[in-house]
């Protein structure tokens, strides 16, 4: 599916969610470009590996004088 046709859907979508109000379609129409180009972003990075140095560092020692 090509680009433009993913955010006309995506913006579709967008306005059924919000109740199909009437003279909104630029912001739905914007908010779906958005959507789809964070997908691409996110697809182009691949998976997230966790941080193996996240919670690995000591815990200040409380108990010292002055720490």
């Amino acid at each position: 599916m090509d680009r433009e046709e993913r955010i006309k859907r995506r913006a579709y979508e967008i306005w059924e969610r919000e109740g199909r109000p009437k003279g909104r379609e630029q912001e739905h129409w914007d908010q779906a470009v958005q959507e789809i180009e964070a997908e691409g972003s996110e697809s182009e990075r691949g998976p997230v590996a966790p941080d193996p140095t996240v919670g690995t560092a000591p815990a200040p020692d409380t108990n010292k004088p002055g720490g």
